[in-house]
């Protein structure tokens, strides 16, 4: 029970990773604010789970994100640890049906043998609207939920802990252009942060999955999912699970003397 008596919130928590982590937290004693922008899908998450809630906030909406906060605030009266999970891989307008075409006919044109006349340009495509939508979520949602964060465990003395969840693709380059620029964005961030919150006790950390059997990974395509699984050394990709238990780990004062880290959990497919 590493979190009895503390309170916890998790984004992207109606699926995959952010839910798994979620119930982790939970049944290790943690009172957990599941957040979502799917309530119907977060509200399934806490189900049965003893002194949380589920909530439906847009992330890259500040003064919502400050509500959320406020709500937690109020209801607690404390706040500890920030698991900085939501995340997508595209947006509208960012060109990405068009990558997935184009990565089809290359790969067709391989397999016959054929000189390679398509390229997976993915930039030229881009609309600013693409760009900014999964930069508002991925790298804007979390600047929003740490400041709010930050703010919470000052105002209590909490020497809290904050994990973003980053990604493998962020090392590797692997992966849409604004996905990967968001994620390598999130490593900027924590190790500015892990000094600047350092004398105050706060720890922030990311963990850096690798592919894990999400629906977001459904989305890229079987043959694309079937290339990364094939250079993964342990043979599979990961379960929200493992990442789940991952984040546990950091999350807690078992991890007491880690902070501005990267914890790598991708089975080897990168070494960074």
């Amino acid at each position: 029970m590493r979190f009895a008596g503390k309170v916890a919130l998790v984004t992207g928590a109606g699926q995959g990773m952010g839910r798994a982590i979620a119930r982790q937290l939970a049944s290790e004693g943690a009172a957990v604010v599941a957040v979502d922008i799917n309530l119907a899908a977060v509200e399934e998450t806490v189900a049965g789970l003893e002194n949380s809630i589920a909530r439906s906030v847009n992330i890259a909406d500040s003064a919502a994100v400050a509500a959320l906060f406020a709500e937690v605030d109020s209801r607690y009266g404390r706040f500890d640890v920030l698991i900085n999970n939501a995340g997508i891989g595209s947006s509208k307008n960012d060109g990405f049906d068009k990558l997935m075409t184009r990565l089809a006919l290359r790969g067709e044109q391989q397999a016959r043998g054929e000189t390679v006349t398509v390229y997976p340009d993915l930039i030229v495509d881009m609309e600013d609207e693409g760009w900014q939508g999964v930069m508002n979520v991925n790298l804007n949602g979390s600047f929003y939920c740490t400041r709010e964060a930050v703010r919470l465990m000052v105002r209590h003395g909490i020497k809290g802990s904050i994990v973003n969840i980053s990604s493998t693709a962020a090392l590797s380059g692997e992966g849409g252009l604004h996905y990967v620029a968001s994620k390598a964005a999130l490593h900027g961030m924590t190790r500015a942060l892990a000094r600047e919150l350092g004398p105050r006790g706060i720890r922030v950390n990311n963990v850096v999955p690798g592919p894990t059997n999400t629906p977001m990974m459904q989305s890229v395509g079987q043959d694309w999912i079937n290339s990364m699984i094939a250079a993964i050394p342990l043979g599979r990709m990961a379960e929200p699970e493992d990442i789940a238990r991952t984040v546990a780990f950091v999350a807690s004062d078992d991890a007491a003397m880690v902070t501005g880290a990267d914890i790598v959990a991708n089975g080897g497919s990168y070494f960074k």
